[in-house]
């Protein structure tokens, strides 16, 4: 299993949202990459986030980061779940040539699961979940953590922000539907 880090704590939903939107459907939001940045938006309206690893091991093949976000998802759904919706950070450009192999695998990764379940997903430009968490389009990690902690949140990283901020992007633009 993935390791959890420390900073997963639930929080409650938005209050000024509609009943329907608060209550009833597990929501998930996902920055990913070997530290991926997750929230979820539980059928009782609690919100909670964390990070998760998927390192490789010393002695782990090539997709074995990948089988293991399989079955973290699996168990995120069979805990949480159904999860009704996924939204993730779509990322059109990476500075290195690793890290766009892992975000691929793992957004290849994601889909197919999503797909066997008949999960709706959606991919939401870094620009537009910037934006909409702090007005400016390439707000940096400084300030995706601080819009974060504004919303009554302590994320670990700017993993964990960025998925707080695509799931409240979600809840408020698309009011957590497909």
């Amino acid at each position: 299993m993935a390791d959890l880090t420390p900073a997963t704590r639930p929080h409650l939903a938005i209050p000024d949202l509609p009943l329907s939107v608060r209550s009833g459907r597990t929501l998930l939001a996902l920055d990913l990459g070997t530290t991926t940045g997750w929230a979820l938006h539980g059928l009782d309206g609690l919100i909670t986030s964390g990070t998760v690893s998927f390192r490789p091991g010393r002695f782990d093949g090539g997709g074995m980061r990948y089988l293991r976000f399989t079955n973290w998802l699996a168990e995120l759904d069979r805990l949480s779940g159904p999860i009704a919706s996924i939204w993730f950070e779509e990322v059109r450009r990476h500075a290195a040539t690793d890290a766009a192999h892992v975000y691929g695998g793992l957004m290849a990764t994601l889909t197919a699961w999503a797909e066997l379940r008949g999960v709706p997903y959606e991919g939401v430009p870094v620009g537009t979940i910037k934006r909409h968490a702090t007005g400016k389009g390439n707000a940096d990690k400084a300030a995706m953590i601080a819009a974060a902690r504004a919303r009554g949140f302590t994320p670990a990283d700017d993993n964990e922000a960025d998925a707080i901020a695509i799931l409240f992007w979600a809840l408020e633009t698309k009011g957590g539907l497909q």
